[in-house]
C-alpha cells in the first residue's frame, strides 16, 4: 500500500492535449501512456484528467507496474504542475 508521503507527493504530469478539427481534444500523456481522455472543449478535456489518472495508476497496481519515477517531484521544483490525489493503492514508486 501506498505510503502517507507517497500519497502527499507532488506529481508533475505533462500532458499532451490534440484538438479536433469538429472541436474538442484529446488529452494523453508521455509518461502514462496509459491515460487518455477527452472532452468537447479545453475545461472539461482537463477536468477529465482526474478519472483517467485514478484509472490509470489502478491498472498499474493491477498490473504490479511501478509509477515512473518522474512522476514524482519536489513541490517547488517549478514549471507547471497539475496535483492530483494520489491514490490510496498499493502501486510501488
Amino acid at each position: 500500500m501506498a505510503s502517507a508521503d507517497q500519497e502527499h507527493r507532488a506529481v508533475q504530469l505533462p500532458l499532451v492535449l490534440e484538438p479536433w478539427p469538429e472541436g474538442g481534444f484529446t488529452v494523453t500523456s508521455p509518461l502514462i501512456p496509459e491515460l487518455i481522455t477527452e472532452g468537447d472543449t479545453l475545461e472539461e478535456a482537463l477536468a477529465n484528467v482526474q478519472d483517467a489518472w485514478q484509472a490509470a495508476v489502478e491498472l498499474y497496481e493491477d498490473l504490479g507496474r511501478p509509477l515512473p519515477a518522474e512522476l514524482f517531484v519536489d513541490s517547488g521544483s517549478g514549471g507547471v504542475t497539475m496535483y492530483l490525489p494520489y491514490p490510496k493503492l498499493s502501486v510501488p514508486v
